[in-house]
């Protein structure tokens, strides 16, 4: 099934290239700006009916753009981007569904499992998802923090996945190589999410037509989900249109 999402980098909705993200945005490269605010975006959503997406926030001075996105769809969106147990909760009294936790959880490169408890006892297993995106390090995939700039100590693999399921509701796994990229998803971590993962997974990174859409359905045994960034019209792509995926999940969601 296809997730939404809503970047955002400076307060307003834009598709970044993976791994690219700086402080003083050398070197930063971008695909794509909206001029339409969060709000915009996560309305569209909801009258679509397209639940389980994400706002992403992409550095500081992002708050009031997903509070404007969470309010648009109270109950309908997960948020993340500077994440803590010290602030979880206000996210989810703005209106969001979930609290995602990416590099908080790894101070210093390392998991921190007094951190991850915290924010579970904070929110509840059942709210709560965390970032598990990586990049290919030899022959593994490596969970990445820091803009996935820095690697973690934590590989992820079956046994990774199998542990961190007990602590949380779902993951969400960016493949950091190919994110932004539109040349295609990363099949091999599609492959092992729906082999491995206890939990529903939602994969984003390369998508680039409605046939990857397809694709993540079957590699992932339906049990992983896909964002789709750069590629979609709506951001400003021409690879998949937003009136398909909407269909698409229209028709493969069961009814009573």
């Amino acid at each position: 099934m296809f997730r939404p999402c809503i970047d955002l980098h400076d307060g307003r909705v834009k598709q970044l290239v993976g791994g690219t993200l700086t402080d003083d945005g050398a070197g930063t490269r971008t695909n794509f700006v909206a001029t339409q605010g969060a709000g915009w975006f996560a309305s569209r959503f909801r009258d679509d009916e397209l639940a389980g997406g994400h706002v992403i926030m992409l550095g500081p001075g992002n708050e009031d753009a997903a509070r404007e996105a969470l309010a648009a769809y109270p109950g309908g969106m997960q948020i993340g981007g500077g994440i803590t147990a010290d602030n979880a909760t206000s996210w989810l009294d703005a209106g969001a569904s979930h609290v995602i936790v990416t590099s908080w959880l790894f101070p210093g490169g390392a998991l921190d499992r007094g951190r991850l408890a915290a924010l579970e006892r904070a929110v509840g297993r059942e709210r709560l998802v965390v970032d598990l995106s990586c990049r290919r390090r030899d022959d593994a995939y490596v969970v990445v923090i820091d803009r996935w700039q820095t690697f973690t100590d934590v590989v992820l693999d079956a046994a990774a996945l199998d542990d961190l399921a007990g602590h949380c509701a779902e993951f969400l796994v960016h493949g950091v190589d190919v994110e932004g990229l539109v040349a295609g998803i990363d099949t091999g971590l599609v492959e092992l999410l729906g082999a491995s993962s206890p939990v529903p997974a939602t994969y984003a990174g390369g998508a680039r037509s409605l046939d990857d859409l397809v694709l993540v359905d079957e590699l992932g045994g339906g049990r992983v989900d896909l964002t789709i960034g750069s590629a979609l019209d709506l951001f400003g792509g021409s690879g998949v249109a937003y009136a398909d995926v909407v269909a698409y999940n229209r028709a493969h969601t069961s009814t009573p």
